[in-house]
């Protein structure tokens, strides 16, 4: 895994932390639903997704919602959306 990735995977994690200081990221499923996880509604949902934003610079349109449903989803869009745009 690269140090970007593990970067962003931390970042989330902080961020979830903030709504949900009981979880436990060793036992976080990387390809099920996070909010099942972590029990958040869908207010909580969007926070995570507006803290996502105000915290690691990437804002996610309500047209991806579906992409970022899961750790490795979120993941995955973030460091999509965080390369440089000439890094093709």
């Amino acid at each position: 895994m690269s140090q970007n990735y593990e970067q962003l995977r931390t970042g989330v994690f902080d961020i979830l932390k903030t709504l949900a200081p009981e979880i436990d990221p060793t036992r976080i499923i990387g390809d099920k639903p996070l909010r099942t996880q972590i029990d958040l509604d869908s207010m909580d949902w969007l926070n995570v997704l507006a803290a996502i934003h105000d915290k690691l610079g990437v804002n996610i349109p309500e047209t991806d919602y579906g992409k970022v449903v899961t750790l490795d989803g979120i993941l995955a869009y973030l460091a999509d959306k965080a390369r440089p745009a000439n890094a093709g």
